[in-house]
């Protein structure tokens, strides 16, 4: 049938989502160490805030949910930005294929090289649930040790160095 007869097609079709599937996790992790260096430095700048905090009684707990939460928001609110982004994207593939080709005068994808009409776009459910869920969870993942240094921080010391 066709699609043994075009087996390499398919295959080669395959290795592609496969490899797409581990560029968007690389990009998650970087998106991910971001948001760690990101809360360390909010830390090491809020020390002095941190240690004000514990000595009216914010207990350490307290202090872990703060920052974690705000790592949390960070990825929560990326992520759903990244999804309604690339949502658009997706269903305005062609519109934008032919808004470049306008403003650059040229024609991309042409139909005669790449036997394409138009720039073929789908939503698989599966994988956009596969890579929110991952972003997600490597956002809250990474909140978790810049939250743990700040509860870790030792009054006394901030304050008696300010």
């Amino acid at each position: 049938d066709w699609q043994q007869t075009n087996s390499s097609f398919f295959n080669a079709i395959q290795v592609e989502r496969n490899v797409m599937f581990l560029i968007l996790t690389l990009i998650i992790v970087v998106a991910a160490f971001n948001i760690i260096s990101s809360l360390i430095m909010l830390v090491k700048d809020k020390n002095s805030d941190i240690a004000i905090l514990r000595t009216i009684g914010a207990s350490k707990n307290s202090i872990i949910r703060i920052f974690f939460i705000t790592g949390s928001f960070i990825g929560v609110a990326g992520t759903t930005l990244g999804v309604i982004i690339g949502i658009l994207f997706c269903q305005n593939i062609d519109a934008i294929r032919l808004f470049i080709s306008k403003i650059t005068g040229t024609e991309l994808f042409s139909p005669e090289m790449y036997y394409l009409a138009k720039l073929p776009a789908e939503i698989d459910n599966y994988e956009l649930l596969s890579v929110v869920t991952m972003a997600l969870s490597f956002s809250i993942l990474a909140s978790i040790y810049p939250s743990w240094k700040a509860s870790k921080i030792d009054p006394v010391e901030v304050l008696r160095n300010e």
